[in-house]
């Protein structure tokens, strides 16, 4: 109501910022310029109003649509006299009570907005639509320091965390909203392609041990702005900023939070400042998913765990640091990845990610099918994304395909751009023998980012087993280039166009096991690449190997239609019995 009489009443609105960050930090922090300054005619009365409706502290605002009513009629009664004597008593009345009567109900409207009451009193028409689905922006680093984007990335992942775990909620996953920072599209657009109803975005402004969130909640439809609100926590209260600014939002848009995940939400514990920090620089250096990346944030895992032994969280990441190392066999580091992800759930056992994480480690290393399912389905219980991804590409493994392809859309819902995300869809066609359908998907995964090396070597597998070997070595080369090996990707094609396709598989072999001996390589790709020249002995000879490194890409031997032709071996029958499979399809 101040907003709109102070617009009135100067013929500009209170906060005139046109970039949308700004505005919501004008709105929560700036006092907007004195009425009278812009109006002299306006009257002081009617100023000390509408700056006593823009108070920043909700206690110094009027607490009622009443309270702004009676003194909107005293200042109205100070100029009646002069008022009657421009105009006709009983045309004056009419209009006084007139403006005084829509005042006062558009006052009460906004007071009893808690509920949705206001909707009902206005039977719908400028109601809300229902909001089930949100993408949390990449927040803006207000600090204006560069190193401290890492802080702003990181209490953005912990705001989608704490979002997640409201199951009538559907969120984005912050790999697809990362996407969208630094982006000046239009805001219904982003909306549109993450295929959400609203959007929240915001600042984090971080000023020696203080913090604050600015956030407000945006309609995607209309780019209407439907809520604001700044958060200031110590530094060593940032766990509950988080949880607070989750129960806001889920509050705001009247969504149903069950007393369990309000529960989860409010059981958010002070950290040390340094040890959230270290956490924070774990999770940036995580995601840029490199060997050198996974090497630095294993390194702040283990730092902010040193700092608050009893940080559940760190122990997660530090859990993930392990198993997406490459630098090590699987035997050196799965064991650690348990450790960490157990003592995380014994500090806490409602964190749906570190039951992601077990049963990711259950199912790849420890080969223990339904204990994995059990793990899996308990994160999704807790955080309904946390491991639909993950659950999907166990229940292709398991050549459970149909329940795998829901799980899939399920998980490409909360994850529309990630190209992980797309790439294990199109894995998983290729593991139902549905190749066409894998190769079109795979080339959809390059219509987001051509130099995703991960698509382009899955492509050139896909083409081998069709017999199209210019494209085979096409896309191999590729995918190495992209992938750092700039010399065997010109190799391999030398070696396609003097000896052919076997002339290339040759080459392949050589190159991987020279790799092997200057750092880990998985077995399996080495006892693959025998099996393209037709050595089968040899290629169940590294499959050995494998099985005594507990090579995670084994959990496919099931149904990888690489080993098809070793099926009816005597060596690899015994060895899908040890490992728990049955050696054919069915």
């Amino acid at each position: 109501m101040g907003a709109v009489l102070h617009a009135m009443a100067t013929g500009r609105p209170p906060f005139p910022e046109e970039q949308t960050s700004r505005l919501a930090d004008a709105i929560l922090r700036q006092t907007p310029v004195p009425v009278r300054n812009l109006n002299p005619r306006i009257s002081p009365q009617l100023e000390t109003i509408i700056l006593k409706c823009l108070e920043k502290d909700a206690e110094n605002r009027y607490q009622s649509a009443k309270e702004a009513g009676v003194d909107l009629r005293r200042a109205a009664g100070a100029h009646s006299g002069e008022m009657l004597r421009a105009a006709p008593k009983r045309a004056l009345w009419y209009r006084t009570l007139a403006v005084l009567g829509a005042v006062a109900v558009t006052g009460l409207l906004f007071s009893l907005n808690v509920g949705g009451m206001r909707n009902r009193l206005l039977g719908g028409a400028a109601s809300t639509s229902r909001i089930t689905s949100l993408a949390v922006l990449p927040l803006d680093n207000f600090s204006h320091d560069p190193e401290q984007e890492f802080f702003a990335d990181g209490m953005t992942e912990e705001l989608i965390t704490e979002l997640a775990q409201v199951h009538a909620l559907r969120i984005i996953s912050r790999t697809s909203a990362m996407i969208y920072k630094g982006t000046h599209k239009p805001l219904p657009e982003i909306a549109r392609e993450l295929h959400v109803d609203a959007i929240v975005e915001g600042s984090v402004l971080r000023s020696g041990d203080k913090v604050r969130i600015t956030a407000q909640l945006v309609e995607a439809a209309t780019d209407r702005h439907l809520w604001a609100k700044s958060f200031d926590r110590d530094l060593r209260d940032v766990l509950t900023l988080q949880s607070d600014v989750a129960r806001n939002i889920a509050h705001e848009i009247q969504v149903n939070v069950t007393p369990q995940e309000e529960a989860r939400l409010a059981r958010s514990r002070p950290v040390k400042p340094a040890a959230h920090e270290d956490y924070l620089k774990g999770l940036y250096y995580w995601n840029q998913f490199t060997d050198q990346g996974m090497k630095k944030a294993t390194e702040y895992f283990q730092q902010a765990i040193a700092e608050d032994p009893d940080y559940a969280l760190a122990y997660v990441g530090l859990a993930d640091a392990y198993h997406e190392s490459a630098n090590a066999t699987p035997n050196e580091l799965m064991p650690k990845a348990k450790a960490a992800v157990l003592k995380a759930l014994e500090l806490d056992s409602t964190l749906g990610e570190a039951h992601a994480t077990l049963g990711w480690i259950k199912w790849v290393y420890d080969w223990d099918w339904p204990g994995a399912e059990l793990e899996f389905r308990r994160s999704i219980e807790l955080e309904p994304d946390s491991g639909a991804g993950m659950y999907a590409d166990y229940l292709d493994a398991m050549g459970r395909f149909e329940e795998g392809m829901r799980q899939h859309k399920r998980a490409r819902e909360s994850d529309p751009i990630s190209l992980i995300g797309s790439s294990n869809v199109a894995y998983g066609f290729y593991l139902a023998r549905q190749y066409d359908r894998a190769i079109e998907h795979f080339k959809k995964t390059l219509e987001i980012d051509p130099g995703f090396a991960l698509a382009h070597m899955s492509l050139a597998d896909l083409y081998w087993r069709k017999g199209m070997y210019k494209e085979y070595v096409a896309e191999l080369q590729e995918g190495l280039r992209l992938g750092g090996y700039g010399q065997q990707a010109e190799g391999v094609g030398r070696a396609f166009r003097s000896s052919g396709p076997k002339g290339a598989a040759i080459f392949r072999l050589q190159s991987l096991k020279q790799q092997r001996s200057q750092g880990y390589v998985p077995a399996s790709s080495i006892a693959a690449a025998y099996l393209r020249l037709g050595e089968k002995d040899n290629a169940v000879t590294w499959l050995e190997k494998a099985y005594e490194e507990r090579d995670p890409e084994l959990a496919w031997a099931r149904v990888e239609p690489v080993w098809d032709g070793l099926r009816s071996e005597p060596r690899f029958v015994d060895l899908m019995r040890r490992m728990g499979f049955s050696s054919t399809l069915h």
